[in-house]
């Protein structure tokens, strides 16, 4: 069995797993959004630290996941390019 065909197992759960982050995130900020207007109908009250806090933790882990990705990627299209020659991009 030649690498390729290896590798392109690995990669498909890979993609699954990033799959299921994105998911998981929008389910929780769904949930999150859900919670934080029931708790403004309740007291009257906006918790505005914990909603920009909530938003910038779950938009750095959905670009942190895309910059991961973006360098597999590159990564890949690089050992296509030279023929599985070390990468030395950064």
């Amino acid at each position: 069995m030649d690498k390729r065909r290896r590798n392109k197992g690995r990669v498909k759960k890979k993609g699954e797993y990033s799959k299921f982050i994105v998911l998981a995130v929008i389910g929780l900020n769904i949930i999150f959004t859900i919670i934080v207007l029931k708790i403004f109908t309740l007291t009257g009250q906006e918790p505005s630290t914990l909603i920009g806090a909530w938003f910038s933790f779950t938009t750095v882990e959905l670009w942190s996941l895309a910059r991961i990705k973006k360098k597999k990627i590159d990564k890949e299209i690089h050992s296509m390019k030279y023929k599985d020659n070390d990468y030395l991009g950064g």
